[in-house]
């Protein structure tokens, strides 16, 4: 496990702008001024509507894309300084995604979906990738099923799988976007039960959009997503609502 420094911020947006020019000249204002920290062990909750902007914010977190106006930085190090090849690095070693669309390699195994993110790494994660993979593959669950194709497993085991891969390097950033929204609720819970106990364990940061209240409830900070506009949230009703349910099924 890496050694990280809990009084150290992560990925700090300020006053972060996105904007796309349309056909007939006109702006669409997707993010307006948002400013965010998210430091080691956070765990972060961005709810809002469809069309809010918050697959974008994500991207934007995880320098898959950068702000119209605004700063970004990593580690303190600012993202529109570094070339190219220097940001995959920093992406690809720090930043773990999990897609709710899965994004999996058609045709190809769960060892291979997850093997694939140390397939440019150095040293001991290039060598030992296979046995890194297997072993990602039995802590998520899915140790019997790692030689399975992925696009034939359930909805459920390809999340896992997903997730797995968004991990296999531990990244100090776990970036998931509406995780549970292809699964039903048994196993939507189930997965975020494991992200929350992945992140805990590795004290990473993990921020989740999502538009399900109880989803984003077991957050510890939350923020509401609207009109391009970002801002502290209070979920505790869907908390309780969310804890009593739970008391419900048990």
């Amino acid at each position: 496990m890496r050694e990280r420094n809990q009084l150290v911020t992560l990925v700090a947006l300020d006053e972060v702008t996105k904007s796309v020019l349309l056909a007939d000249d006109s702006r669409l204002e997707i993010l307006r001024g948002v400013t965010l920290e998210v430091s080691a062990g956070d765990h972060v909750s961005i709810v809002g509507r469809s069309g809010s902007g918050k697959s974008t914010l994500l991207n934007i977190l995880g320098m898959l894309d950068a702000p119209t106006t605004g700063t970004v930085a990593f580690e303190g190090r600012p993202v529109h300084k570094m070339r190219s090849g220097r940001l995959d690095r920093v992406r690809g070693d720090n930043v773990g995604f999990v897609f709710q669309q899965f994004n999996l390699l058609a045709g190809r195994t769960a060892l291979d979906n997850v093997m694939m993110p140390l397939g440019h790494a150095k040293g001991r994660l290039f060598w030992k990738r296979r046995a890194i993979a297997t072993d990602m593959l039995e802590r998520v669950g899915l140790g019997h099923r790692i030689d399975q194709i992925a696009d034939r497993l359930s909805g459920g085991e390809q999340q896992r799988v997903a997730i797995a891969r968004a991990l296999v390097r531990q990244p100090v950033l776990i970036l998931a976007d509406e995780p549970t929204g292809a699964l039903d609720i048994d196993t939507g819970a189930s997965i975020m039960a494991l992200l929350d106990e992945v992140a805990t364990e590795t004290d990473a940061a993990l921020v989740t959009i999502t538009h399900d209240l109880h989803v984003a409830a077991r957050a510890r900070r939350h923020y509401r997503l609207d009109a391009g506009h970002l801002a502290p949230t209070d979920l505790s009703r869907a908390f309780e609502a969310s804890t009593l349910a739970l008391g419900t099924d048990a």
